[in-house]
């Protein structure tokens, strides 16, 4: 990765992208191929009614989905707030790569690990207490397995909650809140710790599908590896999508309810498909209800964009 890039200029100037500048590629292990922006096309938001599916099993239910085939955004509460659980640690992650990128960090700088660390669900971290990990084995503890000692320790050494807030405002994020650590921000608390299913889509297209993202080829290639190997949250956005596709995806979840899936669907053949769902279940419903209901979704919007 190069070790001359601006990260000021990296990070503020992804904030004026259009959605539309798109790499060809198929599949997230494919490498993004440059080429010259495309002129952002505006895609009218369609309201997808999953009233009938909030109805059948309670709770809130937040989805937008970009079809960048298609060209057609479809959404249902766009732009209503929901605690984000864990899929912030994909956007974290980012922020880390960013830091690479610059210089700041490095990827196999080691970092201490320690009891005072730990925190509920340390499936990579809590074995390594008393020794260290990379930067990388962090990043990829918080990506693909969710641990969240990894989280507040990526947090705490990209410079504390301040910095992870302006890296959103550097992507042109200025609806997300940034409050609290792991696992603090994961109860509800006002808006504290939200997002909206637009902006999540907004931010995973920037970096993920966008020609001018600021990730480079290789912070990319890392992150899309980590969102598609990850064993969490099969039944959710994975289940809803053709058994051919790829997903690279991240979950997130609450004990009282929460249920989140955000990532990018890789078809065979075509552009991928960018998608956000939160769903804020009832305290009575099962984790599998749950899942289940995030699945119904994505295959509600994948009949309704005709790529079922």
């Amino acid at each position: 990765m190069s070790k001359g890039t601006d990260r000021r200029s990296v990070l503020t100037g992804l904030g004026t992208l259009g959605v539309m500048g798109c790499s060809q590629q198929t599949g997230p292990e494919t490498a993004p191929r440059v080429q010259p922006a495309r002129p952002a096309v505006i895609m009218p938001n369609e309201t997808i009614d999953l009233s009938a599916l909030e109805a059948r099993h309670g709770g809130r239910l937040g989805f937008a989905v970009m079809d960048l085939e298609r060209l057609r955004n479809l959404a249902w509460r766009r732009d209503e707030r929901f605690v984000y659980c864990s899929t912030f640690k994909m956007f974290l992650a980012a922020a880390t790569l960013l830091r690479v990128q610059a210089a700041d960090e490095q990827l196999d700088r080691a970092i201490p690990v320690t009891q005072a660390d730990m925190i509920n669900h340390a499936p990579t971290t809590g074995p390594a207490v008393g020794s260290t990990l990379t930067v990388e084995q962090l990043m990829e503890a918080t990506v693909a397995l969710s641990d969240n000692p990894a989280a507040n320790i990526l947090i705490r050494e990209l410079g504390g909650l301040e910095a992870l807030r302006a890296f959103y405002a550097g992507i042109g994020d200025r609806t997300t809140r940034v409050d609290r650590l792991e696992p603090e921000m994961n109860r509800l608390d006002g808006d504290k710790d939200t997002i909206t299913p637009g902006q999540s889509m907004g931010n995973l297209l920037r970096l993920l599908t966008s020609d001018q993202t600021p990730l480079a080829p290789a912070s990319k290639a890392l992150l899309l590896r980590w969102m598609t190997e990850t064993p969490t949250g099969a039944n959710r956005i994975k289940a809803g999508v053709p058994a051919d596709w790829t997903v690279a995806h991240k979950t997130g979840t609450g004990g009282y309810g929460p249920t989140n899936d955000i990532g990018v669907l890789y078809p065979p053949t075509g552009r991928p498909i960018v998608i956000a769902v939160y769903y804020h279940a009832t305290r009575t419903s099962s984790p599998d209800q749950n899942d289940a209901v995030i699945a119904e979704a994505t295959r509600i919007a994948l009949a309704a964009l005709g790529r079922a």
